[in-house]
């Protein structure tokens, strides 16, 4: 990777895209420490001293790099750009005008963008407003009473929209202008920002337990688990790379064909088809969805021991039994890996590609045949993929729960953002300074 990254930097036009890319995350990483007004900062801190761990709250606050804990202008991440991105995806689906409008070739893309972009100021607006609730409803406001609370309200909503649309913006800046997704790039940023206070924590546990106030299990524990943690640390990013690399290849026989006085054809090929389909997508829509929830928690907050109390406990995987959580966690992520492959490989349109290039998979008629043939691949590959994503998503929040160290809770959707858009981007790079050899080559 860092040969890669050197050798890129050799080549002028990429350089400038990787320095762009660069200014745009610092950019992001500047706003992620500007607290918008109104806001009592110093019990805000108090207040959020305590969500390190598996809650949602801790997780929100990952995805934004420390934001979300300190009420800054991109507090609210770019959540609700991937949220209404869901939306339109699943609408796409559903409506038939707007299905037709995402076939219209690169015109309908940019319809379809721009209301996802209208979409995702509503949904700001809508998690905005709640942030506001809950820091009104924990007294975390300069002001208590009156009108003065309502309009710090309306600038504090006001002021996450705007870091919400500012972060879209700089990733669609980054896919326009830098390397790799825009999106990705800046959920990359802010996870990785957060690893030194993980070092930091893990040093901590270790001076614990050798200042020798604790005794018996409660001391050597944390010998046992905290390398324990590093070790599972390392095997879930060497089978995430693995697995980003994993493909099943179809072969495909190409038939002979004369075209004027020369042959064409006649040789074996394969169609690769990649274990993880989906890449971190089926993680972060699910993600996304479980933090719905939260989301109305903060609006309204239900007495202990209600109905509605145990409900939003459950769903909370920083409690004491997240199973329900990971359950539908688990689930989600089945559920959206078959959704994204749906939408994104068509079985019937590789089939026809293949028989109007006279290729054909051994064993199978051109045609209805091999579609059915890939389908059924495809089903099988992406069962797979989806047990993979599913698996390095939630073992992470059970060893939490089991230990009990929750300091040092970086979830799997974490690890698998960091490693997916790490290789993710170097493939890139890669692709385009191959690109720029060929034309050389072909001058």
């Amino acid at each position: 990777m860092f040969k890669t990254i050197r050798n890129a930097l050799s080549i002028p036009d990429i350089r400038k895209k990787l320095l762009f890319t660069l200014l745009v995350v610092v950019i992001y990483r500047i706003g992620s420490v500007i607290p918008v007004p109104f806001v009592d900062l110093a019990a805000l801190q108090t207040a959020m001293g305590g969500i390190d761990g598996n809650s949602m709250f801790a997780y929100l606050n990952t995805m934004t790099g420390g934001a979300f804990s300190n009420a800054t202008i991109f507090a609210m991440g770019i959540t609700p750009y991937i949220n209404s991105s869901i939306i339109m995806q699943l609408l796409c689906v559903a409506i038939p005008a707007l299905e037709r409008l995402s076939k219209e070739g690169e015109d309908g893309r940019k319809k379809i963008a721009t209301i996802t972009r209208y979409v995702t100021v509503g949904l700001g607006l809508l998690q905005g407003f709640a942030f506001f609730m809950y820091l009104k409803g924990s007294n975390l406001l300069e002001y208590s009473e009156g009108f003065a609370v309502w309009f710090a309200g309306a600038v504090i909503v006001l002021s996450f929209t705007a870091g919400t649309a500012l972060m879209m913006w700089l990733g669609e800046q980054i896919n326009d202008r830098g390397i790799g997704n825009g999106i990705s790039i800046l959920l990359f940023a802010g996870i990785v920002a957060r690893l030194p206070l993980t070092v930091v924590k893990i040093i901590d546990y270790f001076k614990i337990a050798s200042s020798g106030l604790l005794s018996g299990f409660a001391a050597y524990k944390y010998y046992i688990f905290v390398p324990i943690f590093i070790l599972l640390f390392l095997v879930v990013i060497w089978v995430i790379t693995f697995m980003q690399d994993a493909e099943r290849r179809l072969p495909v026989q190409y038939a002979k064909r004369v075209v004027g006085r020369k042959m064409y054809g006649g040789q074996s090929s394969h169609l690769p088809i990649k274990v993880a389909l989906g890449g971190v997508m089926p993680v972060i829509f699910a993600s996304s969805i479980l933090s719905i929830p939260s989301t109305i928690q903060m609006f309204v907050k239900p007495e202990e021991g209600t109905f509605f109390y145990k409900v939003f406990a459950a769903l909370n995987p920083g409690s004491s039994s997240p199973w329900l959580y990971l359950v539908l966690y688990f689930l989600l992520i089945l559920a959206f890996a078959y959704f994204y492959t749906a939408i994104q490989y068509n079985p019937v349109e590789m089939a026809n590609n293949l028989k109007q290039n006279n290729g054909t998979i051994p064993g199978f008629r051109p045609g209805t045949p091999t579609a059915d043939f890939i389908r059924k691949v495809l089903s099988r590959i992406t069962l797979i993929g989806a047990f993979f994503l599913a698996f390095i998503a939630i073992v992470p929040t059970i060893y939490t729960t089991l230990t009990g160290l929750s300091a040092l809770s970086m979830g799997g959707t974490s690890v698998i953002i960091v490693v997916g858009v790490a290789l993710e981007t170097v493939k890139q790079l890669e692709s385009q300074m191959m690109m720029r050899h060929y034309k050389g080559f072909l001058d």
